[in-house]
């Protein structure tokens, strides 16, 4: 399904599929980890954004930051809807776009344990040409769709260096 009406507030299906796509990196390192969570941090300072910021790739942290105003309530935010990336291979807020286009909500109709798995904006998949998704970079701490527009500003940043 490509076309799919978005929900007020909500970017479309098609919208949040060409994302994932253009946003596909040569390669991923420690550094390049690095480098998106240090923007990702610096765009939440300018913004006085109450985030949370975590990048893996495999199972290893790369990059954690909690900023003034965030929880540990966002690290287990985190933890949720990195799951959900690791387990569909998209962006959270893509796999929960999908449900509600069908007329349901990933919590109704996913059969995943919602204490575990929240398919809410904020957690994208690091994908790497030739390998696939080899990692996530999430934030949490904002609105979903503005943590995920934070994270895609911020890979788009990193492509453009």
């Amino acid at each position: 399904m490509s076309g799919g009406g978005a929900q007020p507030g909500f970017p479309g299906i098609a919208v949040l599929e060409a994302q994932e796509e253009r946003l596909t990196l040569r390669r991923f390192t420690h550094d390049d980890a690095w480098a998106l969570g240090s923007a990702l941090a610096d765009l939440a300072r300018e913004r006085q954004a109450p985030v949370a910021i975590d990048i893996r790739r495999g199972g290893q942290q790369l990059f954690h930051c909690a900023l003034p105003g965030s929880s540990a309530d966002n690290d287990a935010w985190i933890d949720r809807k990195r799951r959900v990336v690791e387990r569909y291979g998209e962006s959270s807020l893509l796999v929960g776009s999908r449900f509600r286009a069908k007329g349901t909500t990933f919590e109704e109709s996913s059969r995943l344990d919602p204490d575990r798995y929240a398919a809410h904006g904020g957690s994208f998949p690091v994908r790497v040409e030739g390998a696939g998704v080899i990692g996530t970079v999430t934030v949490s701490g904002l609105p979903q769709v503005e943590d995920h527009a934070m994270v895609v500003e911020a890979l788009e940043r990193l492509l453009a260096s």
